[in-house]
């Protein structure tokens, strides 16, 4: 599984690209959109900030994949936006505030289906953890 340092140099690599290209790079990834979310520190109250791609957008609502690269532990991240849902989202559009939420079972189910049809690579997290990898929607 990635390592929590791992997982910051690639979030930091990404930033440097966006900011070298002045932003005409790495707004997208594996085909997906990419976002920055800034979440409030669970801990800290500190704001976090960390690079994620959105697999399935529905309107003005983003899906985001709490994955953690199939880890058996919940990315920080996640437990950041379930304590405190109020989060803001940049994009290539620009900053918005957003409510996360986790998806229901009945959304997660239909929504796995679209995240798995097209990004593979999150069916194979799946088989790597015992838990269910949660699916967060980004809503306006």
């Amino acid at each position: 599984m990635p390592s929590d340092a791992f997982l910051k140099g690639m979030n930091a690599f990404h930033r440097a690209i966006l900011k070298l290209s002045g932003g005409r790079l790495g707004w997208s990834g594996q085909r997906m959109p990419v976002l920055e979310l800034t979440t409030t520190g669970r801990k800290s109250g500190q704001p976090r900030t960390v690079m994620l791609t959105s697999p399935v957008q529905e309107g003005d609502t983003f899906v985001i994949v709490a994955s953690r690269g199939g880890d058996d532990q919940h990315p920080a991240w996640f437990l950041n936006l379930r304590d405190n849902p109020d989060v803001e989202v940049t994009t290539r559009e620009g900053k918005r505030r957003m409510r996360a939420r986790v998806a229901s079972p009945e959304e997660r189910a239909r929504l796995w289906t679209l995240v798995t049809a097209d990004h593979k690579n999150y069916a194979g997290y799946q088989t790597k953890t015992k838990r269910e990898i949660p699916l967060v929607l980004l809503e306006p």
